[in-house]
């Protein structure tokens, strides 16, 4: 692909501290260390506290890796600043803020360790003294109420006359006289600051956007992971079965085929529609059975004759994703979030125009082409847009030709989306997906069979497979 047009791809404007993360960890898959990162966001900030040119700096570092970008910081300050460092001595620091603290033990700065108020309240007169103080303390990862003794040096340097730099986002309850964000703005009013992240890190899709993915709360219930409906087969008995295997390994508690065609698997629950087709006849079971769903997947192995049920299910669907022969003018839509996963000529037939050879050409099409919802175009890149943002995804292999995977990664995005937005479900399942397919080629080549994807899908989505 023709990375220097990623650019065009970009995203402006507030980022979440969710998906901030997600793109550092795409970085760092592609190359870009944590360290690396960190020594840029430390020296933008350095050059940020000179330009108040002080005497003095006070730098507040935390435990985690907003500390390491104050310890950073400090490091280059330490030649005609006088530079102090407070840093939380208790509690396990991250990886990196260790590797940090580590190198600034041998640098011209003063380093005060704090572990409770009263270590503090001895340290006031730093506070008092300095002309700049950088907040390195919580950044993007507070969870919880602030609680000593963060609370007493908030206050302190509240209380002091100097400037207050915040680095990537102020500590809860501390002033700001200045905001430095590192990549993108995460509240407003902030300095943007480029650290190097590379663009495919944030417009593809790559191992970080895993970790959008919600834990599971240790004392859940049946249920809680979602209940998906698959409605198809008929004339391709075999391609529901496949969805609704791809929805249980994304996560999905309960999944049910609505469908003529019977396959014995006990994971599934089937719902039985009588005849050889789905017509007419069951629309009115189908809707009951679709407002029960958390999400509806629709049209795996449907055939061409059953757009009307399709059209008369939809808006009773909470959720929906529309796959192969669902994707057929009057297009259906849920009546909440909705995914349609086209190939190149569903997605012609649909929105009416020839997608381009080129990637980049093909994202700006998909772009504009109007549906309303998310659309994942699978192909060699899959591209994946809501009409607003385009994000690209790379993994897969040309074995995956194979019938079947397209209902695979139908079923993955149904799992996922009972649990987060369709577009980030959609840009997690076709990079599972794909990634299941490497993983399969690998070992078989061209002898892949859809169905050895399913198993490949948890270690990718929850384990460390991505």
């Amino acid at each position: 692909m023709q990375l220097e047009l990623f650019r065009e791809f970009v995203e402006t404007g507030p980022i979440t501290p969710a998906r901030m993360r997600a793109v550092d960890a795409n970085a760092m898959a592609l190359g870009v260390t944590e360290l690396q990162l960190m020594e840029s966001a430390g020296r933008a900030l350095a050059d940020q506290v000179l330009t108040f040119s002080p005497a003095r700096v006070l730098i507040l570092c935390g435990k985690g890796n907003n500390g390491g970008d104050g310890m950073v910081a400090a490091r280059h300050l330490q030649r005609g600043v006088e530079t102090s460092v407070l840093y939380l001595d208790s509690g396990k620091r991250s990886k990196s803020c260790e590797h940090q603290l580590a190198a600034l033990r041998h640098a011209a700065v003063s380093l005060h360790p704090f572990e409770c108020r009263e270590d503090l309240v001895l340290l006031k007169f730093l506070f008092d003294k300095a002309d700049v103080i950088v907040d390195a303390l919580l950044g993007t990862g507070i969870t919880c109420n602030i609680r000593e003794p963060f609370a007493s040096c908030i206050a302190m340097a509240n209380e002091s006359k100097a400037k207050v730099i915040a680095a990537d986002v102020p500590t809860p309850g501390m002033r700001a006289d200045r905001i430095c964000a590192f990549h993108r703005a995460k509240i407003a009013g902030s300095i943007v600051i480029d650290i190097g992240i590379p663009a495919e890190a944030e417009c593809g899709v790559g191992p970080g956007d895993l970790t959008l993915i919600p834990a599971r709360y240790p004392k859940a219930h049946k249920g809680v992971g979602g209940t998906v409906l698959v409605i198809g087969g008929g004339p391709y008995q075999g391609a529901p079965y496949l969805a609704g295997l791809g929805a249980l390994r994304a996560g999905a508690d309960i999944v049910r085929i609505a469908s003529p065609a019977f396959e014995p698997i006990p994971d599934l629950i089937y719902e039985r529609l009588e005849g050889d087709l789905i017509g007419d006849e069951h629309t009115e079971r189908l809707i009951v059975l679709a407002e029960k769903a958390d999400v509806v997947i629709c049209g795996n192995g449907l055939g061409t004759e059953s757009h009307t049920v399709i059209q008369a299910v939809a808006p009773h669907c909470r959720k929906a994703v529309f796959d192969a022969d669902a994707l057929r003018l009057p297009l259906p839509a849920a009546q909440g979030e909705t995914i349609y996963t086209p190939h190149a000529g569903e997605f012609a037939r649909i929105a009416e125009i020839t997608l381009p050879e080129d990637t980049v050409g093909r994202g700006r099409a998909a772009r504009a082409a109007g549906i309303p919802g998310t659309v994942l175009i699978k192909g060699k890149t899959d591209i994946i847009t809501d009409g607003n943002r385009v994000r690209f995804n790379r993994t897969g292999h040309p074995a995956m030709t194979v019938g079947g995977t397209g209902d695979v990664l139908a079923g993955i995005a149904g799992g996922l989306l009972c649990r987060i937005p369709a577009f980030e479900a959609a840009c997690i399942a076709a990079y599972a997906n794909g990634k299941a397919g490497q993983q399969v080629a690998a070992e078989r080549g061209e002898g892949m069979l859809a169905s050895d994807l399913v198993d490949r899908i948890p270690a990718i989505l929850f384990g460390k497979g991505g």
